[in-house]
């Protein structure tokens, strides 16, 4: 059992998860409720990790944050090391990669809270601030949960856009999903089998308990 393997996939779904719901949710909240001219722009261009193969989105990223490009000479200028081949290159292409889990999720249960609703809010003095807080996170609570267990499971799962922009490096960039695809490669369908039994555990124990929270917030059994 590749331990390591899996405490490093469980500290990326986790980072990636905190990073990107707060990202994500001012993100959704602009498209449910604004009236940007750009609107179908930006979601085509969210969506577009959900349409193109995760070699080309791994390819374009890795591209992206090379030693090459004006991001990858400014974070090795400041961390020491390469952006691509290490976990800090793995957690940012994981919060884009999973962006449409995140962001759709919340946009639609955004979009069903009646403005109504809202502008009852701010007609007994709540502030925009509040709205949000004591209006709009309550009511999208299903959409958040929701979002938070598939940027997890997704992240958990990840093998294309992992192995182009991290690579294979224990304790660094080789994820279960990396390390699975290494042990068939090495004919240890064992080992393998183990890895992938975990993961699906995981997966599902996930599901179940964000499908639970996603009830109780909206009051069914």
């Amino acid at each position: 059992m590749d331990w390591t393997a899996l405490r490093l996939s469980l500290e990326l779904a986790l980072a990636t998860v905190v990073l990107l719901l707060p990202l994500a949710f001012l993100l959704a909240r602009w498209l449910a409720y604004g009236r940007p001219r750009a609107r179908g722009l930006v979601e085509s261009l969210v969506a577009l990790p959900l349409i193109l193969p995760p070699t080309v989105v791994g390819y374009y990223l890795l591209t992206a944050f090379g030693r090459g490009s004006p991001l990858g000479r400014a974070f090795e200028g400041m961390a020491g090391h390469p952006l691509v081949f290490s976990f800090e290159g793995l957690l940012l292409a994981s919060v884009l990669v999973n962006l449409p889990f995140a962001v759709q999720p919340m946009q639609n249960a955004l979009a069903a809270v009646p403005e109504g609703v809202r502008d009852a809010a701010r007609c007994c003095g709540l502030g925009p601030l509040d709205v949000v807080r004591r209006i709009e996170l309550p009511l999208a609570l299903p959409g958040i949960a929701t979002a938070a267990v598939l940027t997890f499971a997704h992240t958990l799962g990840e093998f294309g856009v992992v192995l182009m922009v991290g690579g294979s490096i224990p304790g660094e960039t080789r994820t279960v999903a990396i390390a699975i695809y290494d042990r068939v490669q090495a004919f240890d369908d064992r080992g393998a089998g183990i890895l992938a039994l975990v993961l699906l555990v995981v997966s599902v124990a996930a599901l179940w308990a964000t499908n639970a929270l996603a009830r109780r917030a909206s009051g069914r059994p």
